[in-house]
């Protein structure tokens, strides 16, 4: 009868063999991979033809000169100012429902549509016909809403 196993001793690789076995991984990977590969070879071929590959050789050894220029050119006031606008515009609109945009949208779409043709019909507007504009649902709907986003933007300025 056999003895029993009291003990397990863990294989150690040596290096070589460690090596033969990554080699034989990348060989199976270069096999499955051919197309893929020659693909990427031509456009490194290509890249390096254009120059392309030694402006980014350069760029990677400029990398502390440009890095000082990128951080001088971002920290200015009028790029500070463009962060801060983008991120406070951002919150704006983080805030609005976005059912209410596209409604606005929308119908100031239809508007600047029904402003440019009837723009070129040559009459003028008189007064009476202002007058008469006021008591029009679609023109006192816009004007309502107008007067009520200044009363809204007046509150929000005085605070």
């Amino acid at each position: 009868m056999a003895s029993p196993i009291t003990q397990i001793t863990k294989r150690q690789w040596t290096t070589e063999e460690i090596r033969q076995q990554n080699l034989y991984e990348l060989e199976t990977m270069i096999a499955e991979q051919n197309q893929a590969l020659n693909k990427l070879l031509a456009i490194t071929g290509d890249l390096d033809k254009a120059g392309v590959l030694d402006a980014v050789v350069a760029m990677v050894k400029a990398k502390e000169g440009i890095a000082e220029i990128v951080m001088e050119q971002a920290t200015r006031k009028p790029v500070t100012n463009l962060i801060n606008n983008m991120m406070s515009a951002a919150g704006a609109l983080t805030a609005i429902d976005p059912s209410s945009t596209e409604k606005l949208a929308s119908s100031a779409v239809h508007g600047l549509k029904e402003a440019e043709s009837q723009n070129h019909n040559g009459k003028k507007l008189g007064v009476f016909q202002m007058v008469k504009a006021f008591r029009d649902p679609d023109v006192n709907r816009a004007i309502k809403f107008g007067l009520n986003f200044l009363k809204g933007m007046g509150k929000g300025l005085d605070k």
